[in-house]
């Protein structure tokens, strides 16, 4: 597995992130085609008008395949362990103080 530095990893989620909003944004779109855009179409599926099929059992499919095209595409494995040269360390004043005698707040 790659090594992935904090920051590689937070543009990595940040990329994911955007790409499953305009999976969101193009499911909206096409489930405002295939809902209100085939309402004048006179074609039945199973007595049903096609808006609605595609409305609902065609947003479910785009849904899925738009998925899939992301977890091939986009999405990555990420380990989830920190890296830890790249954080900061800051000393603890309150561990300081009760060492000296001090009283800790």
């Amino acid at each position: 597995m790659k090594h992935w530095s904090n920051i590689e990893k937070y543009r990595q989620v940040q990329k994911e992130a955007v790409a499953t909003g305009g999976l969101l944004a193009s499911l909206i779109l096409f489930w405002c085609a295939a809902g209100f855009g085939l309402s004048g179409v006179q074609v039945e599926i199973f007595h049903l008008p096609l808006w609605a099929v595609m409305g609902t059992l065609g947003v479910w499919g785009f849904s899925i395949l738009g998925v899939f095209f992301l977890v091939r595409g986009v999405f990555r494995d990420l380990p989830l362990e920190e890296d830890a040269s790249a954080i900061p360390s800051v000393p603890d004043k309150r561990s300081k103080r009760t060492a000296e005698g001090g009283a800790a707040k």
